[in-house]
């Protein structure tokens, strides 16, 4: 009996480990974006996106608060919140998709390794098919993620005031830069 309920234990012990999973994740990512024109200097950051990346099926999530953009200047800040991104109607932007080679990524090797990512891009509460490329850095157990693409304002409903027009692209160069760790469940 005594043999036994070891022998249970012990299997129960392996189906547990052997259950847990590998992710990557940080809540510290940084998200860029520029939408200056040669008249204006029109930047911001987000030191505060959420990541999570699955490494076996290349699922990769991410997730910020709009009010988390710094701006250079307080003015700019609020008019992004409250004029453009209607940040108390809209208060997240997020990114759902997949590393559609993640198979040519080797977790267990450093190194650096291109990637394409597929998903949907939701910001200002509209959602777009976006494609890109980036990549993924491996440093012992510590993985960075780096992407950098274009979205139009117009494809997200970003009102732009014609008082702002020269000043504002309306083509918007965002950058995402995250150091993920490893993270068992």
């Amino acid at each position: 009996m005594k043999k036994t309920v070891l022998f249970t234990i012990a299997v129960l012990s392996l189906n547990t480990l052997m259950a847990q999973k590998t992710y990557y994740s940080t809540k510290a990512g940084a998200a860029y974006f520029d939408a200056g024109t040669g008249v204006e200097d029109i930047t911001a950051i987000n030191k505060l996106t959420t990541v999570i990346m699955d490494p076996s099926t290349g699922k990769m999530n991410f997730l910020l608060n709009i009010k988390g953009f710094e701006f250079k200047s307080q003015l700019m800040q609020d008019h992004f919140n409250e004029n453009y991104m209607e940040s108390d109607k809209f208060p997240t932007s997020s990114f759902k998709g997949t590393i559609s080679n993640i198979s040519k990524v080797n977790f267990a090797k450093d190194g650096s390794y291109p990637v394409t990512v597929t998903g949907t891009l939701e910001i200002h509460g509209v959602k777009n098919e976006v494609s890109t490329t980036g990549t993924i850095k491996i440093k012992g157990e510590t993985v960075e993620a780096n992407s950098e693409f274009n979205i139009q304002l117009e494809d997200y409903k970003i009102p732009v005031p014609s008082v702002v027009g020269e000043k504002l692209s309306k083509t918007v160069k965002i950058k995402i830069n995250a150091s993920l760790s490893k993270l068992v469940k």
